[in-house]
């Protein structure tokens, strides 16, 4: 293919110089000169392990050069990636500042150039927030090209993965490829640019592939920061920190895996909350800050309070919840945010109706019963005995079990309002209810 790279940057220069060697005609554009002249030269404009050696070869066969003419390089390829920065705001936003001028530059060219029966696509290799490419790029594009994304002009968005000190290897050894298409013939043309490369190729939503890259990124970084304030309690307490997590990673049924990592609702137990705070605490009595591991528990409530603001916009006052204990397939209501979660809707003066088929106050013994006597010593009067009964009660349903007799029974269209806090089995289809209300998804 003949694609145009806009930005030689790292990504951009990468990109271009390995696209290059898969056998497509790259041309690579900047506004720095000295930038287009290294790369002319046969030399890489970044310093990166192998970049060198492959500018040179791609350069000498004639499969990559460089310029600053946007209209030539337009032109000259029916596939351009923009790889341009989005550096931080003094505020910490985003700046767009450089995508939007490369799409007005793009646009003209092509509203310039265009011939009949072509169709150019666009892709957005830089880093940018869900939203962007759609309320921003793509009326910008439209604007300029006369036509409509989608139709006149291909539109997709395509995050790359790439770590600086390996990104040659990375590029050739993805661990996935992301396509974001605003149309198939869009996700075709970006999937043709990878084709032989390893890896699962993901065709998703435009948004959905903006939002990728910051899910990755942020869980690094909390993956980093994780270990070492770990690191730093183990020190204090006189612990190898590099034996715990010797131990730790090599568990791949609950800690290095999927285990754990589907928004849902509020964690709770009589073991995650408890452990947390004693963990702080150690580490506050060794004057170690751990700022990640203190505000777990903070975050955890906040999910929580989201729910009962879901609730309380409603605008409704009789209220059914479906589930009580802390998972499911248990009676343990310790520390249960289901629990927490009708404390504070009964606080509130919420008429409330709540059944799980696990929980029978007759049959709660020792710590289970003195906690819900504590917590939520009306219980009695708020426990229903069926499905039924809650849902002849409630005009809104939080839902926070997978009873099959509960999800069978849940009405669509005219009915509650139903308050998803566990992503029901046909939450896809639901979400084009006007009563049903997601949790985070």
């Amino acid at each position: 293919m003949r694609v145009s790279v806009f930005g030689l940057g790292y990504v951009g220069c990468v990109s271009a110089a390995c696209l290059a060697s898969m056998g497509h005609e790259v041309i690579g554009v900047d506004v720095n000169q000295v930038k287009v002249d290294l790369v002319n030269d046969g030399k890489a404009p970044v310093v990166e392990e192998r970049i060198g050696e492959l500018i040179a070869e791609v350069v000498r066969t004639g499969a990559l050069r460089a310029t600053g003419d946007v209209r030539e390089a337009i032109m000259g390829s029916e596939v351009s990636l923009v790889c341009v920065g989005t550096p931080s705001e003094p505020n910490g936003s985003l700046c767009t500042a450089y995508l939007e001028r490369v799409t007005e530059e793009i646009g003209a060219a092509l509203a310039e150039g265009a011939k009949q029966g072509d169709r150019h696509t666009v892709v957005f290799r830089s880093t940018m927030l869900p939203g962007t490419c759609l309320n921003l790029l793509v009326p910008i594009l439209e604007k300029y090209v006369g036509g409509t994304a989608g139709v006149d002009v291909g539109v997709a968005v395509n995050p790359e993965f790439l770590r600086e000190g390996t990104s040659v290897r990375d590029f050739f050894d993805p661990p996935k490829t992301v396509i974001g298409e605003l149309d198939p013939a869009s996700g075709d043309a970006v999937t043709a640019l990878y084709d032989g490369l390893p890896g699962e190729v993901f065709r998703v939503p435009v948004p959905t592939a903006e939002a990728i890259k910051y899910a990755d990124n942020a869980f690094h970084g909390l993956k980093i920061g994780f270990a070492n304030e770990l690191g730093a309690v183990c020190q204090a307490l006189g612990v190898d920190s590099h034996q715990v997590m010797d131990v730790f990673l090599a568990d791949r049924k609950l800690n290095i895996s999927p285990a754990y990592l589907r928004p849902g609702f509020a964690f709770g137990g009589s073991c995650l909350p408890k452990d947390l705070r004693s963990l702080v605490h150690a580490a506050q009595r060794a004057d170690v800050s751990v700022p990640i591991l203190a505000h777990v528990l903070p975050s955890n409530s906040d999910h929580l309070q989201r729910a009962v603001e879901l609730v309380e916009r409603t605008g409704k006052r009789r209220v059914g919840l479906f589930g009580l204990s802390f998972k499911p397939g248990t009676d343990d209501l310790r520390e249960s945010p289901l629990v927490e979660l009708a404390e504070r809707l009964f606080g509130k003066g919420y008429d409330l109706k709540i059944h799980d088929a696990n929980v029978s106050l007759a049959r709660l013994i020792g710590a289970n019963r003195e906690y819900i006597e504590t917590r939520l010593p009306h219980l009695a009067q708020l426990l229903a005995d069926s499905v039924d009964e809650v849902l002849e009660h409630a005009e809104v349903c939080l839902v926070g079990t997978r009873d099959p007799a509960v999800l069978s029974a849940l009405p669509h269209g005219d009915g509650p309002v139903i308050v998803d806090l566990i992503r029901l089995p046909d939450a896809e289809a639901r979400q084009t209810e006007p009563g049903y209300v997601g949790l985070a998804w």
